[in-house]
């Protein structure tokens, strides 16, 4: 991880990219992968870089599903039965939960991390500390 976010090469999309496929590929239980940025001073959410199926879901409004939800609380959001949410936005029928971490910069919520699973329940606090530490690395290349 830190030699793609100290890679000068590589820009900060490239880099959030290669650290998509570096979890989605080393992580049994993270079958996709992806980064969400608030729109300007828009209330939603755009997807950037990610890893695993397409999704339509490429802007999100705040409030809506897990990650307009996270984009609200400015907490995480571990979700083990992604069927036991009313506010859930189904992206694939194979995914069984989700985990959001929030991405801060200077103190403000920017964005964030989601992680779909097709494994229900598998999130742990260490998978909670590991993407904060994920995103406090995110945090300085954007």
């Amino acid at each position: 991880m830190t030699l793609i976010i100290s890679d000068s090469k590589k820009t900060a999309e490239a880099k959030m990219q290669a650290i998509c496929d570096l979890l989605r590929e080393n992580v049994e239980y993270y079958d996709w992968v992806g980064f969400y940025f608030k729109n300007g001073d828009k209330q939603e959410l755009l997807l950037g870089p990610y890893a695993g199926e397409a999704t339509d879901h490429t802007v999100i409004p705040f409030g809506k599903g897990i990650c307009g939800q996270v984009a609200e609380s400015n907490q995480n959001f571990v979700v083990p039965d992604v069927s036991a949410q009313d506010n859930y936005i189904a992206c694939s029928i194979t995914v069984k939960s989700e985990i959001v971490v929030p991405l801060f910069k200077n103190g403000e919520n920017i964005g964030q991390i989601d992680i779909d699973s097709n494994t229900p329940d598998p999130f742990t606090a260490e998978d909670e500390r590991f993407l904060e530490w994920v995103n406090q690395q995110v945090a300085s290349i954007v």
